[in-house]
């Protein structure tokens, strides 16, 4: 009998982040849940996973800037990638009414993704959580009938409560991108087509914009580039860059050229492109 690959998350079960991991290895997996995204990586590092799973962006509340630091220092490799759309539903125990809810309870983000919806219910305390599906479990374990929590439908699934209103996120076409992470490269990939790569940069006029010129000249799309200062070092940036080409050895002469105007090159993954949302 076939062994369930185990994919760290953090949060618990029905949290987004387990259902990206459905999402990108299909439901006969073990999670294993995690508090932190610290967390999850020392799992993955102590052999107590065979993935991670991390949200690296929103398209509303923008990067997670410290999980950029953490795959750097824990040199883990991007192996996938998964989008996946933010619905966000109110949801409280059978029979509470909208009515009589005195608090919301959500992670940050999910609450900062439906600020429109709060706004109009002034009377509701919002109370912030480090989960969304911890919030929505919350409700159940502790039978509280005045509180809704705003979480994801597999959320009010698992923890058997009625969702009361649906959609109230702000913006309809709101999704988050993950990253799969492995303990070491995965050579045997095919159809490589996309990179994340990490670099630093002299301190001079056109330092950067002569890296970024030689990807445009073989025809490689930078689709996205973030920038993070150096702890403890004024001036010094990383920039760290996803990028997809249609053309592999372009992309690998591209690489060579641009290793020669940066220092602490790193390519953090290599894996094929998988941007349906």
């Amino acid at each position: 009998m076939k062994t369930a690959i185990k994919v760290a998350i953090q949060g618990i079960k029905a949290s987004f982040h387990e259902e990206a991991a459905f999402k990108f290895f299909g439901k006969d997996i073990q999670t294993v849940e995690c508090n932190s995204f610290k967390q999850t990586c020392d799992r993955l590092e102590n052999q107590e996973a065979d993935f991670v799973v991390m949200a690296i962006e929103n398209s509303i509340a923008g990067s997670l800037l410290p999980n950029y630091t953490l795959i750097r220092e824990y040199n883990f490799a991007v192996v996938g990638e998964v989008y996946l759309p933010i619905q966000l539903h109110l949801m409280a125990l059978p029979g509470v009414k909208f009515k009589d809810v005195k608090y919301a309870t959500s992670h940050p983000i999910a609450i900062r993704q439906c600020v429109d919806f709060l706004d109009d219910f002034p009377q509701i305390q919002v109370i912030e959580g480090n989960d969304t599906a911890a919030c929505a479990k919350r409700i159940k374990d502790e039978q509280l009938t005045d509180t809704v929590a705003i979480a994801n439908s597999l959320a009010a699934e698992l923890y058997g409560l009625n969702i009361i209103e649906r959609r109230i996120e702000s913006n309809k076409k709101n999704y988050t991108r993950f990253l799969i992470l492995k303990s070491d490269k995965n050579d045997e990939m095919k159809d490589i087509n996309k990179a994340s790569i990490c670099f630093q940069v002299g301190n001079h006029v056109g330092a950067l914009s002569k890296v970024l010129n030689i990807f445009a000249e073989q025809e490689v799309n930078l689709t996205k580039i973030q920038s993070m200062p150096v702890l403890g070092k004024r001036s010094e940036y990383y920039f760290y860059v996803d990028m997809e080409w249609n053309n592999m050895e372009a992309y690998d002469k591209a690489i060579r050229q641009a290793l020669k105007f940066t220092v602490n090159f790193n390519i953090m993954g290599e894996y094929k492109k998988n941007d349906k949302v």
